[in-house]
This record gives structure tokens, sequence and C-alpha cells, in this order.
């Protein structure tokens, strides 16, 4: 089980690239209308509607495979001074605590939705139902939860990290 959500993050990160390219060209598009207005071209509508929710979306798919690969900036002025009892107790601690605000933002993020559906409210230009931004970012929420549940578990000796696991700073 842990093995599939570290892949699942991996594939949830993949798919934020996707999106942050997506709106790459769609922005190179909407400047090149805006530009070329003149010749008859004019810029995408809604485009910062588009930027703003696809960002959302990338990011929340990008931060559970960041958390797992230990990308997340950290403070190592006294931390790397603890003995190794003390540097995995504040690992423990850190983990359980962000564990707890994933567990928060999901919930939120998941009432808020429900929300913005109940009042039907949807964007400016487009009219595109804000709901459905919502929705694709309690997927990431949601794999965040998941990704904070696996390393919690693999932190307490529930579980093991898939075979060959390594992070980008050595800090897990």
């Amino acid at each position: 089980m842990i093995a599939f959500i570290y892949r699942l993050a991996r594939w949830a990160a993949i798919v934020g690239g996707i999106v942050l390219v997506a709106l790459t060209t769609m922005i190179v598009a909407s400047i090149v209308g805006r530009s070329l207005i003149g010749l008859g071209l004019a810029p995408v509508p809604g485009d910062f509607e588009l930027v703003e929710m696809g960002t959302a979306v990338a990011v929340l798919l990008f931060l559970p495979w960041t958390y797992l690969k230990g990308g997340h900036a950290t403070v190592d002025l006294l931390y790397t001074h603890l003995p190794a009892w003390a540097r995995r107790g504040v690992l423990m601690i850190s983990d359980l605590l962000m564990l707890a605000v994933w567990l928060l933002l999901t919930w939120k993020l998941a009432e808020g939705m429900l929300e913005k559906k109940q009042y039907m409210e949807t964007t400016f230009i487009l009219q595109m139902p804000l709901w459905w931004a919502y929705a694709a970012c309690l997927v990431g929420a949601v794999i965040g939860c998941l990704a904070y549940l696996a390393r919690t578990a693999t932190l307490f000796g529930l579980g093991k990290e898939p075979a060959g696991w390594t992070t980008e700073a050595g800090v897990h």
C-alpha cells in the first residue's frame, strides 16, 4: 500500500507538470493574441482565471511528491547539531503536525467545494463553476494526506518505504 501511495504521488506530480505546461502554452497563445490584435487575433478569454485555477491544482499535485522526496525547505541551524534520536523525534513530531495540517486543509477544501457547488458560483469571464477547481485541488490534497500517512507510518515502523527509495535532501 505504501509503495502504491508513493507511485500515486509521483504520478500526481507528473500530472501537475502537464498542467503547468498547458498553462504556459495558453499564456503564450494569449500574449501572442494580445500583441497581434491588429491582425485579427485576440487573447485567450479568461486566461487569468485559468492560470489561477490551474496553478492551484498544479501546486497541490506537486506537494505530496515534494514532501516524500524531502524537497521542502528546512532550517538546519540547530537540527544538524542534534543527536540522531533527537533529529528523529523532531522529524516525527513535525510530520505528525503536518499530517494534521493536511487533514484540516483537505477538510476545509472539501467544505469549500461543496459550498461553491451549492451556491453555483462561477468565474466572471468563462462562467466556469468554481467547484471544478476545488474538486481538482481536492484530489491533490487527498494524495497529500495519503503521502503524510504513508511517510508517518514508515517513521513509526508500521511500514517500509519502497525498495531503493531515496530523498533529495537525505532528511528522511
